[in-house]
């Protein structure tokens, strides 16, 4: 639970120093975190594809093309099953309350600890990085994550006010629960099968969507993607057996 720890704390952080700083980060500071944060997200992500592929050239390349096989049909069954128009409800839910507190409409003492909490758990690079970090103790992505959220805190402490500072606790929950069912739950049937990799190798294929996220280049549906995660090790031990 090394990751979802250091998310939370990075939340908790950004919150407290959010209320002992007045202004808020210069432009030229926020660009330079936003193109650090979209390059550790990518480097995390290909350095956990790189550890997940072992053996020969040609098993490697076999690895490579069940990871990509994996996130296009995950893809499919994303959009299928509406992933990312439930993710874009949270968001929305989400972003009005943000909305409405930034407009100084009568806002409740707990709107933005709902609206962190939402956006932090729910988060598509959380969630792969619970599964990462349950799996192979791979903390990383969560590591990124956490200084994201706490970035994020910064900003919506202002406007909220202290209790936005305890989404952390949640978060801690959420990311801790789904970390703790990897390790202890999935890891030694999929270890006993020699799966683990090929979860590990999706997940940092999507680590990588995320950045183009981060740096705008492109919109990506990356709430459509997570049932790679699902189909990665299926489409592995068909094509071993």
């Amino acid at each position: 639970m090394t990751g979802a720890f250091f998310n939370a704390l990075g939340v908790l952080f950004g919150g407290l120093f959010g209320l002992a700083v007045r202004r808020p980060l210069s432009l030229s500071t926020q660009l330079f975190l936003r193109a650090a944060l979209g390059a550790a997200t990518v480097f995390s992500g290909l350095c956990l594809v790189w550890l997940s592929i072992n053996g020969t050239f040609l098993f490697a390349l076999k690895q490579i093309c069940i990871a990509v096989l994996a996130v296009t049909v995950g893809s499919l069954l994303g959009k299928l099953f509406g992933l990312q128009k439930i993710s874009n409800r949270l968001g929305r839910y989400a972003g009005g309350i943000i909305a409405a507190g930034q407009s100084g409409a009568p806002r409740k003492v707990g709107d933005g600890f709902n609206a962190c909490a939402v956006l932090f758990c729910a988060a598509p690079l959380g969630l792969i990085g619970a599964v990462a970090d349950g799996l192979s103790n791979y903390f990383y992505l969560l590591a990124v994550k956490a200084v994201m959220d706490g970035l994020a805190t910064l900003g919506f402490v202002k406007n909220f006010g202290w209790p936005t500072a305890l989404s952390a606790f949640p978060v801690l929950l959420f990311l801790g629960a789904i970390t703790f069912a990897c390790q202890f739950c999935v890891k030694p049937w999929l270890e006993s099968h020699s799966l683990i990799g090929s979860i590990n190798a999706v997940a940092g294929l999507i680590a990588c969507a995320v950045a183009l996220v981060i740096f705008e280049v492109r919109k990506v549906e990356l709430a459509n993607y997570l049932p790679a995660l699902v189909v990665a090790p299926l489409l592995a031990w068909l094509f071993n057996h």
